[in-house]
């Protein structure tokens, strides 16, 4: 899966469209967690997202149970 068939999933769920990334981050992490999407294309949308600018909001970083290096 890629990130325009994405879209289109996005869009037959949610009867709109969008471009932003985050959001169909957000989409793509719910489909994975409900079985909709295997892990490989999960990594791979997650992968392709982030290049096209995708982040985790800062409120999920501070509740991580990953360390952060401090600078």
């Amino acid at each position: 899966m890629n990130v325009l068939e994405l879209k289109s999933k996005f869009i037959q769920s949610r009867d709109y469209t969008t471009d932003d990334v985050n959001t169909l981050m957000d989409f793509a992490k719910k489909a994975y967690i409900h079985n909709e999407i295997n892990i490989k294309d999960y990594r791979l949308l997650v992968r392709e997202l982030e290049i096209q600018g995708a982040v985790i909001p800062d409120q999920y970083k501070e509740n991580s149970l990953i360390e952060h290096s401090k600078l």
